[in-house]
C-alpha cells in the first residue's frame, strides 16, 4: 500500500468513522458508494461505537507472512452497539481467554509495515475489556 493511499484513508482507518444512509438510516462500515439496503448514495459520517462483543471467532495457526510473528493470533467477528459487524484481530489476550460473547474495546496497533518503503501501516484491534 502506498504512503498516499494510506494518507486518504487515515479518517476511516485510524476514527472508526463510517457512515449513515440519508434514505434509509443504514450504518455501513467501512465507507462504500452505495448503500447495501436501498441502493442510495447520500450519507452522512457516522462514528462507530468503541465497544462490542465477540460474535464468533477463530484462532489461526498459519497465516500470512506479515502475520508470522503473532501465530498463533485470534480472528473474531465483532458487533458493535449499532449492529455493525466487523472482522479484526484480538491481541493481548491468551486465546483460552476469547468466548463468544464477551465485551471487547478497540484499540490500535501496528498491522504491518511496507517493508522497502518503510511505511507503517497502523489499524484497530480488539481487546477484552
Amino acid at each position: 500500500m502506498s504512503s498516499p493511499k494510506i494518507w486518504r484513508q487515515r479518517i476511516e482507518r485510524y476514527r472508526l468513522l463510517g457512515q449513515k444512509c440519508k434514505d434509509c438510516g443504514k450504518v455501513l462500515f467501512p465507507k462504500r458508494l452505495v448503500c447495501s439496503e436501498c441502493g442510495g448514495r447520500e450519507f452522512d459520517k457516522e462514528p462507530m461505537p468503541e465497544v462490542g462483543k465477540i460474535i464468533t471467532y477463530t484462532t489461526v495457526y498459519f497465516g500470512p507472512k506479515f502475520l508470522e510473528q503473532d501465530i498463533p493470533y485470534i480472528l473474531a467477528i465483532i458487533e458493535l452497539k449499532n449492529g455493525v459487524r466487523i472482522t479484526t484481530q484480538v491481541v493481548d489476550t491468551e486465546p483460552k481467554e476469547v468466548k463468544a460473547g464477551k465485551e471487547v474495546k478497540f484499540v490500535f496497533r501496528k498491522l504491518k509495515d511496507e517493508g522497502k518503503t518503510g511505511v507503517i501501516i497502523y489499524g484497530y484491534k480488539a481487546q477484552l475489556c
